[in-house]
């Protein structure tokens, strides 16, 4: 019995964040974090006056919601504007335009005085461990800075909070006063992390917090992530490359292509029926381990070139250029994002795993013509089932491969045919020889007479 009040009198500090900040959390499942047409054009300028002619679209139009408790990940390939979209949902950034809405009110563009209560509620982990932290200031002062710039005095005083975040990252409390030399890749990011949580924030973007570790620590960090989710009823954005991660740890998962998001989706959907043929291309390329479930995997679909400029997107539909059920109308046409099924949002006119959205085009592009040659004939089959241009391309191709088939069968019992027709005439001119001379074919003639 003794046992009890005891163990109450450590585990209460411990979940208390030491931040006298009175806030009502949000229910789970309401909308925290809301994003309509954001968009960020870097200027290009040139010349002695710096006159700008031209601009990236680092991210050019993102609608998304993200709701309490979720976890929301963001995938894509190098440059596509993933964490310049994390820069910007957290106001690190001022957006070119669009509107960003934390828990219903506008802050796309608030100052830094009207930005100050709003870090307490929105922090990020940044990519890179080395360069995220002062190598000039101990481990101690690092976490214990957003209490300063807060103005927030810790229940039982800084140092005594800051070491309970250590503790709760896993790492030693005694290594207060260590700077982050002295610490390894995994553990300075979960300083990192440590730093984020030290106001007890509602919504933490993670730009890719394990793309710079082993594998053996990615585990552990991800690991703690959900762990904290749980604990502390977080709201995460992750930010990242592997896409093993990020089933993991999503919820719903958001696959961007230069500057737009093409596919959102509950994490099992996307899995198991990506709609986006740019995000069945992604799932192809992940690895599975199992050799069990090897033979069961569709072979990878390569894509053809790289992606385009942001300086200079493709016109309708970016993905269009590499893109193998590509027709006129993703030419000219954007696709609008759309949810095509409960829980999944894509923007294509002629999806996977669904009815083609645009079946009157019926004529592949060249560009459509030169990427189907680097996707399998398996992926190719399930393509045209939902596409009236890729149907028509491989039943066009079936036929003459169809006809040369057949016809070699025809040549084969023609051959055969021969003999025996020859065979056939002998034996008829023979016996049309014995008739003749009033013998039958089987009888041996007569013995001449001397």
């Amino acid at each position: 019995m003794s046992e009890n009040p005891k163990d109450a009198a450590v585990t209460v500090p411990a979940q208390s964040t030491g931040t006298v900040v009175t806030k009502a959390d949000p229910a789970p499942g309401e909308t925290l974090l809301k994003v309509t047409g954001l968009q960020k054009h870097f200027p290009i300028k040139k010349g002695l006056l710096q006159r700008q002619v031209g601009a990236v679209r680092a991210v050019d139009g993102l609608d998304f919601e993200v709701r309490a408790g979720e976890t929301l990940g963001v995938v894509g390939e190098s440059g596509c504007g993933k964490s310049t979209m994390g820069r910007l949902i957290t106001r690190l950034l001022e957006p070119t335009a669009g509107k960003v809405e934390f828990e219903g009110k506008d802050i796309t563009h608030l100052g830094v005085s009207g930005m100050r209560p709003l870090r307490r509620d929105v922090q990020m982990i940044f990519q890179d461990p080395y360069s995220s932290l002062n190598p000039r200031h101990t481990i101690g002062t690092i976490i214990g800075a957003p209490f300063k710039l807060q103005g927030v005095e810790p229940e039982g005083g800084i140092k005594k909070e800051v070491q309970r975040l250590l503790s709760v990252v896993g790492l030693n409390p005694e290594h207060y006063n260590r700077y982050p030399h002295e610490f390894s890749g995994g553990q300075r990011q979960r300083i990192g992390i440590a730093r984020a949580l030290a106001l007890n924030p509602k919504l933490v973007v993670a730009d890719e917090p394990v793309s710079a570790l082993d594998v053996s620590i990615q585990a552990q960090v991800v690991n703690l992530l959900d762990d904290l989710q749980q604990e502390l009823g977080l709201t995460y954005v992750i930010i990242a490359h592997d896409l093993s991660v990020v089933r993991h740890v999503s919820d719903r998962i958001a696959v961007m292509y230069l500057g737009k998001i093409v596919e959102l989706a509950d994490r099992d959907l996307l899995y198991k029926t990506p709609m986006h043929p740019y995000t069945k291309a992604l799932m192809s390329a992940v690895p599975i381990p199992d050799p069990a479930r090897k033979a069961a995997k569709s072979e990878r679909i390569l894509l053809k070139g790289d992606v385009p400029s942001p300086i200079a997107p493709p016109s309708g539909c970016r993905f269009h250029t590499r893109c193998w059920k590509a027709t006129e109308i993703c030419r000219t046409t954007e696709p609008p994002l759309l949810e095509l099924r409960p829980g999944q949002q894509v923007a294509c006119h002629h999806p996977e795993n669904f009815a083609d959205q645009a079946p009157q085009d019926t004529v592949l592009l060249t560009d459509a013509k030169e990427a189907a040659e680097l996707v399998s004939e398996e992926a190719l089959a399930q393509s045209a089932a939902t596409s009236a241009a890729v149907a028509a391309e491989v039943g066009a191709t079936e036929e003459p491969a169809k006809a040369a088939t057949e016809a070699e069968p025809a040549e084969a019992s023609g051959a055969a045919e021969a003999p025996a027709t020859s065979e056939a005439s002998a034996t008829s001119e023979a016996s049309a020889t014995a008739e003749a001379s009033g013998t039958s074919a089987d009888e041996e003639p007569p013995a001449k007479e001397k």
